[in-house]
Order: structure tokens, then sequence, then C-alpha cells
């Protein structure tokens, strides 16, 4: 019910149409504003998080926060940390062995830190319940605001633990995944400077230096294309994604009882060498035909398949586009004074998503 009301909402808040793309342009503005101010000099990488989590916050509250609002940069902080913390060994630990808790403390971490971006959504929630008109839905949470109250009379799944609760799950999944795979598209694109010249001409051949890029402009854009379902296909940003079964199920000889936590391994096809032709290696040219045409592969489940895979996926193809274009466009991206191409740091940080290491980019203007 609540993934239902979710699809339907974002679309009625214009998420995946000429709105959302008008939301994206503008946020898409400041972070190049953001970047300009460092004048090629180094910046955190970990700054490019702000366009994308922005449109999540826009969508969630009703508008986007400034760089510098102290709850933006608190929501950041502690989306950070929380997912930093997922991917403790000690965590895992506590996972298996519950009983060992009194010894570990990451558990309980996470409790408290979610529990402080829980506070912010209450005042947020509080906030909006005050100054509610059902006939202007401007959020999210105005949408499951209307919701709780259109069926306050009945035995309502919108509850306030519930509303809380969805409010929460848009906050942090929506958030962490695209912005995430938005640090590794530059990181790549450092790391392999001649890809990055290439993407760079076909924007200029397609945009030129000036007009704003819109999701249609991927269609004339087969390199560009390729390259950021490259860059998700590499990463591999969510190898593992937990799933239950909704009844006994038979499986390749397996009986598997209904209730069962099963986590399908989605590295399984993104990283396939029967579907693949280099699975390990960063490689645009697995989306593209002999002639440079974008092909899309079956093989290409980075927001995983069926009737649970994400209900994000069209939001973020869209941001992923508009904001990686849109940046290729205006900066050449090159590592910090001192460091070589080669020495760029390529590892994965332990966390719940596949993230890069913090490290830092310079951003020169034009080519």
């Amino acid at each position: 019910m609540t993934r239902r009301f979710t699809i339907a909402t974002m679309r009625d808040l214009g998420m995946g149409k000429h709105l959302g793309e008008q939301r994206m342009l503008e946020e898409l503005h400041f972070l190049i504003e953001l970047i300009k101010s460092f004048k090629g000099g180094p910046f955190r990488l970990r700054f490019l998080n702000m366009a994308p989590s922005n449109i999540t916050f826009a969508i969630l509250f009703g508008r986007r926060f400034d760089y510098e609002d102290p709850t933006f940069l608190t929501l950041l902080r502690l989306i950070d940390e929380v997912m930093h913390l997922l991917g403790s060994p000690f965590l895992h630990l506590f996972n298996f062995y519950p009983f060992l808790g009194f010894l570990l403390k990451p558990h309980k971490m996470i409790l408290k830190k979610v529990e402080e971006v829980r506070e912010i959504l209450r005042k947020r929630i509080k906030e909006n319940k005050e100054s509610f008109k059902e006939n202007n839905l401007m959020s999210y949470i105005d949408a499951l605001i209307f919701k709780q109250e259109e069926q306050n009379k009945s035995n309502t799944f919108f509850h306030d633990a519930n509303v809380l609760a969805s409010a929460l799950d848009l906050l942090m999944a929506g958030t962490e995944t695209t912005s995430t795979t938005l640090q590794w598209a530059i990181l790549l694109l450092m790391r392999y400077p001649e890809i990055q010249k290439k993407v760079h001409a076909e924007i200029q051949q397609v945009l030129g230096p000036d007009s704003l890029p819109t999701f249609e402009n991927r269609k004339n854009m087969p390199f560009t294309n390729a390259v950021i379902h490259e860059v998700q296909r590499f990463v591999s940003l969510l190898p593992h994604i937990p799933r239950c079964t909704s009844v006994d199920t038979h499986f390749k000889g397996y009986f598997i009882p209904k209730g069962t936590t099963v986590i399908p391994l989605l590295t399984s096809v993104l990283l396939d060498k029967t579907q693949w032709e280099t699975p390990d290696e960063f490689n645009p040219s697995h989306f593209l035909d002999a002639d440079g045409n974008f092909v899309m592969k079956k093989a290409f489940l980075p927001f995983s398949i069926g009737r649970r895979k994400c209900i994000g996926e069209g939001l973020a193809t869209m941001e992923l586009f508009i904001f990686f274009t849109g940046l290729i466009q205006k900066f050449t991206f090159k590592p910090p004074p001192g460091v070589k191409e080669s020495e760029l740091d390529m590892t994965a940080e332990a966390g719940f998503t596949i993230r890069p290491r913090p490290q830092c980019a310079c951003a020169v203007l034009g080519q």
C-alpha cells in the first residue's frame, strides 16, 4: 500500500516529468556555482552529494535548502554517518549474535543517529500539519498528512508511526544511491581522462557550451548515456538487496518456506562474464554497438527487478543524466595537484552502499 502511494505521489509531484526536470536544472545551477567557488582548486568529492540530496529534500519537504542551511548540513551528516556505520563488521556480528549487543556499539550508534533524523522529520511533519491545505499539496509529507486525515475515521495504515517511517525511508533511500553514483562517475572520469574527453566532445556537439541538458538529449548522446550506464554496472552500488518470500517457493530443487529472508546478488548479473565482454573493467563499449549506438542490456539490473524493484529508478535515471551531463559540459575534472590519474583511490569504503573513499577533485572551467 505504501509503495503504491509513494509511486503515485512522486508522479503527482512532477517527478519524472517536466516539473521534476526543471527542479533538477535549478539544482544543477547551484551545484555548478558551488564548484566554481573553488576556482579550480581541490574540493571534497562528497560535495557532489548536495544536488541529488536536495532533490530528495525538495520532494519530501516541498522546498530546497540552501547549501549552508544548518538543517540541510545536519541531515547530510547524519545520513553519511548512518550509511558508514551500516557497513561496520561489528554490526554484521551483532546481526548474527545479538546476545553480544552489550559488547558492540555500532547498532546503538545507528539507532541514536536515526532517532536524530526522525526528530527533524517529526518537527517538519508537525509544521506541515499546522499549515496544511488539502487543495495545495506541495510535498511528500503533505501527501502523507492528507492521506492520514482522509482516513482518520478508519483503522488506517497511515497512522503517525507509518507517516514518520515512510518519510524516513524516502529520505535515507533517496539521497545515498544517486549521490554516491555521481561521485563514482566523476572519479572514474578523472581516472580515465580519454573517456572524459569523448563525453565532453559529444556534449559540446549536441548541446554546445550553454544549452541546458534535458532528459530527451540522451537519445542523441549515445556515448554519454553508455558511460552513465557503465558507471552503474561497474560500481554495483547495492550488490545485495534483502527480500522475503511471500509464499512457499520451490527453486532449483530447493524448498524455501514463506517468510524466508533471501538475498539476491545483483553482482551475479552486473559482473557476469557471460553477459559482459570485460566485466571487471570500466568499459562504456558494453553499452554500444559496432556503429556507436546505445544498446541496453538485459543484464543491466542496478535497480533490481520485478515488483519490488527500486521505486526511484525513473527519478535517479533523470538526475544522473542531467547532473552528470551538466557538470561535464562546464568543467574538466582532474586529480588534485601531485596526484596522477593512476594514483586515484578506486577502492570502495565499507558502508551500506559501495562508496568511494573520501578524496578530492579539481574542476577546471571548459576543456
